[in-house]
This record gives structure tokens, sequence and C-alpha cells, in this order.
């Protein structure tokens, strides 16, 4: 009985402390002047409305879920719709997801079951740059993707296995009846992917294209950060919307420009990272014009 007395009081004594103590003193701390802002959210409030967060990237589209044009976008996140704060996380697809998963015809794509479909982070990264390149009136082609914005992949049968004569080569992510990217490959005509065909004998094959090896599309505005939340840009991707955000509404690209400037968080410390545009803020001093 006194090692179990003992025992409860353990219990009850640390339950205080980490349970109650702790918690409230750190509370306590976290509403110190300086401190204050970022512990209760970074909240940022237009005529006593919240509008959203500078620690929290966000969404701007229009009442069709489109890319608003007035607004600058934010890069893409991979948290559940885009920016979920209950599903914060990375795709975790790496540089060698280039295949996609064909869905399967017979299902619905839009029902909330889906057709089993999903992209490879290849295919990913090729849709938004041809989106993006489309917004924004710029060349959004990239090497190793199609003309349609997705992976241009071979499954490449050789007589060898691994070696000799082409005898086949499928178009992987394009699901016939689409036409593919390629006619012909090593004198072998192209086939387009068929729902529930097993091609894993075939070489995985990425066909470069005749793209730019430099895009004018930047890296962030295809690839989603680590958190989905990122609430920043680069400048190179700001600068890139400018002309389009002042077109839009009808001010001039200087002052679009001396924004995006006036916005621009520097590097950590100095010299960690890149310096970022804060879209969030960028939006809001473009709203107060």
């Amino acid at each position: 009985m006194t090692q179990h007395w003992a025992a409860v009081r353990a219990v009850l004594v640390l339950t205080v402390i980490t349970g109650l103590v702790y918690p409230f003193a750190i509370l306590a701390i976290a509403q110190i002047p300086g401190l204050r802002g970022n512990a209760n959210g970074s909240i940022v409030e237009v005529n006593g409305k919240p509008v959203g967060s500078t620690l929290i990237g966000q969404l701007f589209t229009d009442a069709d879920g489109m890319a608003d044009p007035r607004y600058f976008q934010s890069r893409p996140s991979a948290a559940g719709d885009g920016y979920d704060l209950d599903a914060t996380a990375a795709s975790n697809l790496g540089p060698e997801s280039i295949e996609d998963t064909l869905g399967d015809p017979a299902l619905d794509p839009d029902s909330e079951e889906g057709d089993g479909s999903k992209q490879a982070l290849l295919s990913q990264v090729c849709a938004r740059s041809k989106a993006v390149g489309e917004l924004e009136g710029v060349d959004g082609s990239r090497p190793f993707c199609t003309a349609d914005g997705v992976g241009a992949v071979l499954r490449v049968f050789r007589e060898n296995g691994l070696t000799g004569k082409v005898t086949r080569a499928v178009s992987v992510n394009e699901r016939c009846p689409a036409t593919p990217f390629l006619a012909e490959y090593e004198g072998v005509k192209v086939e387009c992917a068929q729902f529930g065909e097993d091609y894993s004998a075939g070489v995985l094959t990425p066909i470069r294209g005749n793209a730019p090896a430099d895009s004018p599309v930047p890296a962030d505005a295809v690839a989603a950060s680590a958190s989905g939340l990122d609430p920043h840009i680069s400048v190179a991707y700001a600068k890139l919307q400018a002309p389009r955000v002042a077109k839009a509404r009808g001010i001039s690209l200087e002052q679009v420009n001396s924004l995006i400037a006036e916005h621009t968080n520097g590097r950590v410390l100095g010299f960690m990272g890149e310096p970022g545009v804060n879209v969030l803020q960028l939006n809001l001093a473009l709203d107060n014009l």
C-alpha cells in the first residue's frame, strides 16, 4: 500500500506540474509584448474582421474556385484541399515519382470516392507549370513534360528485358484514347496506356523533349512546401505575376513592383534561405491602394 500511495502521489504531483503549472507558465511567457502576436497566430484584421494570418498561406480564388487575376497567387499546397490546417503535410513524393496511376474509366473521378487515379510528382509539376504559364502569359513548358501537362514518360519493352531491340513503347501517363505525345520511339509506334494493364516489365524511360532548361515559371510556383502552409513566394514568382495583377487592377507595373519590394522579407538571420514575399500582406497592400 505504501508503494501504491507513493505512485498515486507522484502521478498527482506530475499532473499538476506538467498539466497545469507548465502550460500556464508558457502561456504567460507567450503573452509578453514582442511574442504575443506570433503566439496568438499573427492574425491580420481588416475593419475589425480577421482575413488571415501572416504565418499561414491561403488561396486567393474567385467564386468559381479559379485564380483571381486581381491577386497574387500563393504556391501550391499539399495540405488537404489547399492550406488545410488540419491536414498540414507534404506530398512525400520524390524525384523518382514519374509514373501516374490511371483511374478506372468506369468510376466517376468527381465523386467523393474518385476513380482511383493518382498523379505522380512529375505530372503535378507539369500540370501546374502549364496552368501558371497560361495564367501569366508565358511559356509554361518544362523538360520531361508533354504539351498537355503530364509527365512525358514511356515504358519501353526490349527483346532481352533491359537490352536489345525495342519491341513496344507505351506512354504510361496518357490514358487511351489520348494521342501519345511521341509518335515513335526507336522505330516502334508509341501506344497510349490502357487502364488495368501491367506495364511493369517495360523500362521506365522519361523523355526530355525540347522545352528550355530554365523555365520562366519558378520552382515555388509548381512545387508545394514541406508543411503545405508556406505564406511566402519567391521574388521571381511575385515578379512573374506582377504584369497580370497590374492589368487586372488598372494600375502601373511600377506601382506593383514597388509593393513587392516593400513586402519582401530578407534571408533568415541575414544568410539562411532566400528572400520571400508574404502573399497576404502584399494583396492587402494592393487593396489599400
